[in-house]
This record gives C-alpha cells, sequence and structure tokens, in this order.
C-alpha cells in the first residue's frame, strides 16, 4: 500500500509535567508518515493538505500546551468547559498549581509524558480527522540533533497576542555565545547549566512567595486575552527577569550578564527558542569589533508568523 512522508513537518513547543523534575520545557520535531488506499488524484493525500490540515491539528491540540500525565497518581486535574486546576506533586514533595483556561493544558494517557506517550495521543487524535483512505499514520517525534549545549525553560508571555501568552508553555533550545570574535563553548555550557529545566518569569508577573513544608514557593499570575492564568511553583525552579521573557530579552539579557561578568570581553549571543529560531543579544567594547558569526537561515518548520 502506498506511504507518503513529510519530514518536520511542524515542531511542537510545550511544557510538561514529569514525576521527578517537576514542570520543563521541551521542543519535539514532528515526521509523519500516511499510508493508504490512492484516492481520484492518484494520491494517498495531497501534501498541501498534510501541510495544513494535519499540521494544523497538531498545532493546534498539542503545541503550546502543558502536557499533563493523567495516569500518574500525584497529579490530580479540575475541569470546567472554560477553565482548568492541575495540582502536581513530584515524587521528592514538590508541589505544582496551574490554574488557566482549558484551551492551555493536554492531558495525555500515560504516567509519564515522552515522546512513546506523546506519539501515540497524536496517532489517535489524527486517524480519525483523515479521509478514509488513509489507513495507517505513522509518527516519528525526534528532538532536535544538538552539538554543545542546551536547556529547558518555560515561561509565558502575557502581552503576546497567540497562544505564547499560555504560562506554561516551553521549549529545548541551544545556546551560540560568542566572546571577541570566537565561540566559547564553555561559556555556553555553564549558562545552559544555570538554565536547565527552568522557569523563566518576568518579575511583574510574581504575586507571592510563601513557603510549606519547608519548600520556597512561588505565585505568578497575569491576565491575558485567553483569559487568567496562575501557576505556583519551587522558587529553587524560577529565575525572575525584569522585562518579558521574549527570546529578544533573553538573548540581551545573556550578553549584558556575561559582559558584567568578564568585563574585558564583548559578547554576541544567539539564544534559540525551540528550533531554528531565536534572537540575537549584543553586549561590545568601544574597542572590540563585533563578533563575525551569520545568523542561521533554517526556517521555521512550522511556518506560522503569529507563533514562536
Amino acid at each position: 500500500m502506498p506511504i507518503l512522508f513529510v519530514n518536520r513537518l511542524t515542531v511542537i513547543d510545550a511544557s510538561l509535567l514529569h514525576p521527578e523534575l517537576g514542570l520543563l520545557g521541551e521542543s519535539w520535531l514532528v515526521d509523519i508518515e500516511l499510508e493508504g488506499a490512492l484516492d481520484e488524484q492518484g494520491m494517498v493525500l495531497d501534501f498541501a493538505e498534510v501541510k495544513k490540515q494535519v499540521k494544523q491539528i497538531i498545532d493546534d491540540r498539542f503545541d503550546h500546551r502543558l502536557l499533563i500525565p493523567g495516569e500518574y497518581h500525584r497529579c490530580h486535574v479540575e475541569q470546567s468547559e472554560q477553565a482548568c486546576e492541575v495540582r502536581f506533586q513530584t515524587r521528592s514533595g514538590e508541589e505544582i498549581l496551574l490554574r488557566a483556561p482549558a484551551s492551555s493544558i493536554r492531558t495525555i494517557a500515560a504516567e509519564r509524558v515522552g515522546t512513546e506517550s506523546l506519539t501515540a495521543a497524536i496517532t489517535e487524535t489524527l486517524q480519525p480527522l483523515l479521509p478514509a483512505n488513509v489507513r495507517r499514520v505513522g509518527l516519528h517525534l525526534h528532538r532536535e540533533q544538538i552539538d554543545g549545549a542546551w536547556y529547558r525553560y518555560s515561561h509565558g508571555l502575557k502581552q503576546h497576542a497567540g497562544n505564547c501568552q499560555r504560562i506554561t508553555h516551553g521549549h529545548r533550545s541551544r545556546l551560540h555565545i560568542i566572546e571577541n570574535g570566537q565561540r566559547n563553548r564553555t561559556l555556553e555550557q555553564q549558562w545552559a547549566d544555570r538554565w536547565r529545566d527552568i522557569y523563566l518569569a518576568s518579575r511583574s508577573d510574581l504575586r507571592e512567595t510563601f513557603s510549606r513544608d519547608g519548600i520556597e514557593y512561588c505565585r505568578f499570575g497575569y491576565s491575558a486575552s485567553q483569559g487568567v492564568f496562575e501557576l505556583t511553583l519551587p522558587r529553587s525552579r524560577c529565575r525572575l527577569l525584569e522585562g518579558d521573557t521574549t527570546v529578544e530579552n533573553l538573548a540581551q539579557y545573556i550578553a549584558d550578564t556575561l559582559h558584567r561578568e568578564h568585563p574585558g570581553s564583548s559578547f554576541r549571543v544567539l539564544a534559540f527558542e525551540g528550533v531554528d529560531k531565536g534572537a540575537v543579544g549584543e553586549a561590545l567594547n568601544d574597542r572590540t569589533p563585533g563578533a563575525a558569526l551569520a545568523l542561521p537561515h533554517s526556517p521555521d518548520p512550522r511556518g506560522r508568523p503569529p507563533g514562536r
């Protein structure tokens, strides 16, 4: 039976709740195979429909959401038509609380959210929505191959008009640090270690800090066009920034911090937000020419201008 395939159909930038590590940002590339009988056009499915219809289903229902392990016994979800409350406890006893619009979460029928359980959930969602001649959906979710440092972070952008306003979505990102014209992989790894598996928050979104059972917590909250968002998580898992946590601000924050820590050097920072996209921050000495590293030209495989 004929098989149609599209590699890098889209990228899922999401956050998930992990029994050991708590809140994690993640990015998955999605490859797809469609097996079935030929239609009246002599195709399994028009490539245009795959890139439009199938991609849109994946993006709308899984991308920029918090993915919740529905079968993990320390995860409890109360959901109405519009709103949702998630109470989660890691195996070590740390608690995470989310109150948000129901459209910002997705429950995965598994004890742990990972490549295998997410693949099954997407396949189960897609199959009944495809034409009858498509008999099998094959998905391959995989992480970007990164030669060097990377880190995972979650954040929310309250001023964003699209789904980035959701308070818990995230990314797995690489980082390039150019010091005085030369890439410094040691600094890249040090910075990735600082922000690995972290929640990056705007200080203006911090509502309170408190202690419970010997653990310090931060509660963040804001209102955006999709509704009211509130997130509570351990203080040790958070980093506060003065501005919004857009990738533009993150890149400049890293460059400025490096310049303060190494005042004799100039820095150019390429901070990625997931796969093949990001921003540049610079902190240059007057006597030092700008670092010469071309920006990456790989297109955003999602191809959606409103998203990030």
